[in-house]
């Protein structure tokens, strides 16, 4: 018998990495990581009003929602199996102030969008963001007191919020002003209220990112900010300052962490699902999709290919789960497969 030995296998030691690719079969075969629509949780943007659907400019195929509106697309959404809906309310400007007390109303925008959404969709589910940007004159997520975001007075009005918002009927609770003690405030105070089976995303490590703009002026706080969120966001150049932060909210209760933005900071969410087993999330956020759809619109990408990688790579980085305006685009094309 002939010895078909090639050079390349005395290179290998006959190890070849490409038996495992030759066909369509084998590759799905040894998969190591899949996305599903169970991985999908859709942001969408609430304004006051009755049948609106007000497309915005920074971030293509994404829309502003009346309430009866973000309603049907809770239905469609719990159609194609998206477990939930992550709500952001974009209130009148005569509702803001400098503390953002329009947040403590009962009745407020995004209280009322819950009660709607969870009364005609009741199995899927909601998670409501507690900070206060949406609610300020100012855009920024906490008080603003003689030019200083001030820690405990905020802490203090967003633990009496996620009550309300717990009250109204939300799933989940996701503080997303990086306040510090806000996971353990917040746990007390749901508590105490009767809401233990309220659970809370922490966003466990949301940098100081210029991917945020056009969610800015998706709620409406681009024109509105004064100065930066330095002072309580996290430098994007720290790493183990950020998995310290994760481990203060894990301590204080947090059910669930969150990494946002997510594609820049792939690397944090490994480390926070190796360093603590909880369930991890990425935020895909507004910065991210649209450049994509910028590309894909010019051409110079495939759009469907790219939204696909990007999620994906989230669960190789050891994602449970991903916030992004793509979900319901991926959810059709997951649905046909």
């Amino acid at each position: 018998m002939t010895d078909k030995t090639n050079a390349v296998d005395l290179i290998t030691g006959h190890r070849r990495m490409r038996r495992n690719r030759k066909a369509d079969w084998t590759r799905r075969m040894v998969q190591e990581n899949r996305l599903t629509v169970d991985d999908l949780i859709w942001p969408i943007f609430v304004v006051p009003g009755s049948g609106i659907v007000e497309p915005i400019e920074a971030m293509p195929g994404v829309n502003r929602m009346s309430i009866d509106k973000a309603v049907e697309a809770a239905k469609e959404a719990a159609d194609l199996g998206i477990p939930a809906l992550a709500t952001f309310p974009n209130i009148e400007m005569s509702l803001r102030d400098d503390t953002g007390s329009n947040s403590l109303a009962a009745n407020n925008l995004i209280n009322e969008t819950t009660r709607a959404i969870k009364k005609s969709v009741p199995n899927i589910g909601v998670i409501t963001d507690v900070a206060l940007d949406p609610f300020t004159s100012h855009g920024h997520d906490g008080i603003l007191r003689d030019g200083e975001i001030v820690n405990d007075e905020t802490v203090a009005q967003i633990a009496r919020a996620a009550v309300l918002q717990a009250d109204a009927g939300a799933d989940i609770i996701a503080p997303s002003d990086m306040m510090d003690g806000r996971i353990g405030a917040i746990r007390q105070a749901l508590d105490a209220a009767g809401h233990q089976n309220v659970g809370i995303m922490s966003y466990a490590t949301k940098f100081a990112s210029a991917f945020y703009g056009p969610y800015r002026e998706a709620i409406g706080t681009g024109g509105l900010l004064k100065g930066d969120k330095k002072t309580y966001y996290i430098d994007p150049a720290n790493g183990t300052e950020a998995m310290r932060d994760a481990a203060l909210d894990v301590e204080e209760g947090a059910d669930m962490l969150m990494v946002k933005p997510g594609l820049p900071y792939l690397d944090i969410c490994w480390r926070m699902k190796e360093a603590f087993g909880l369930p991890v999330f990425a935020y895909q956020v507004s910065g991210e999709y649209s450049q994509i759809k910028a590309a894909a619109a010019n051409g110079w990408i495939d759009g469907e290919r790219v939204m696909l990688e990007t999620l994906l790579a989230f669960k190789r980085a050891g994602c449970d789960g991903i916030l992004s305006y793509f979900a319901m685009d991926v959810a059709r094309i997951l649905a046909k497969r």
